[in-house]
């Protein structure tokens, strides 16, 4: 190829394609050498310097002792440093008292967020918004009470109320009577009020359909629905029929808060329910 060179004289390889583009054998421009080796050496620097190069399990530490392991602990104790006389505070304080006070609510909420989104948000949401089968926290309907006190409780010791399946024991039709009134309860017909009664609902959902909070049962006069909202009639029928944690019911609801006490340190538990209370909806 080189015998037929085009381009005669010219410092190039003799790879000539499309006639004119070829291959020159010019020097690497001196700029650019000077940038390799600078390049070269920085990285025997570093390699001297910083941990670098793998040898076996381990890996070489550098003559500087620096890993980024370090610099995060060394991070973190900065920061537990300035959060401790918070935390000192929160430790010797009840939630109420912690609400009491401004700043310290503010920080407790800015430094729950963490917590929350680790233990909480899987099930409740990131803002507390809920899901198809998990209650929403930052509304002021609460099965067993919104105050700090008794969520705190709740995250401390977990939750599992229970409704038996009234699908042996009732009929359909009066099941579908009773769903009616679950779903509109203030346009419900009389029979299905008298059926409310006549069957004991009022024994855990009170005689107004308030529920009570002292048995955690649902308030059944609102729009708030614990599972389903789509077809309220359809869900208060399948709850109805099939209960909620029923043993004995294969089909039943299922509904557990579990319980943070051997998961969290008393401090987290309180700072945890003075964030739930601030989501909107403690009472």
């Amino acid at each position: 190829m080189a015998d037929k060179n085009p381009f005669p004289g010219e410092n190039n390889t003799g790879h000539v394609w499309d006639d004119n583009i070829r291959e020159l054998r010019n020097p690497i421009p001196r700029w650019w050498m000077i940038g390799f080796w600078i390049s070269l050496a920085w990285w025997v620097a570093y390699g001297i310097l910083y941990p670098m190069i793998p040898m076996g399990e381990s890996w070489s530490k550098g003559v500087l002792g620096w890993s980024m392991v370090g610099e995060y602990q060394e991070g973190l104790e900065q920061v537990e440093k300035v959060r401790a006389k918070y935390e000192e505070q929160i430790a010797g304080l009840s939630a109420e008292e912690i609400l009491a006070d401004e700043g310290l609510t503010a920080y407790t909420v800015a430094s729950s967020r963490v917590l929350f989104g680790d233990y909480c948000a899987a099930c409740h949401g990131s803002g507390g918004q809920g899901g198809d089968i998990f209650p929403v926290l930052a509304d002021d309907d609460w099965l067993y009470g919104g105050s700090v006190a008794t969520i705190q409780q709740t995250i401390t010791n977990g939750r599992r109320g229970m409704m038996i399946g009234h699908g042996s024991m009732l009929s359909e039709q009066e099941i579908a009577t009773l769903a009616s009134l679950v779903a509109d309860w203030d346009g419900a017909s009389e029979e299905a009020r008298t059926l409310y009664q006549s069957k004991g609902c009022f024994g855990c959902h009170g005689a107004d359909g308030k529920g009570i909070q002292a048995l955690g049962s649902a308030n059944l006069t609102d729009a708030v629905w614990r599972f389903s909202d789509l077809d309220p009639v359809a869900s208060a029928t399948y709850t109805i029929t099939h209960g909620v944690n029923d043993p004995n019911q294969p089909k039943t609801r299922e509904a557990v808060m579990p319980a943070f006490n051997e998961r969290l340190s008393e401090n987290e538990i309180k700072k945890l329910a003075v964030y739930v209370y601030k989501l909107g909806g403690g009472q």
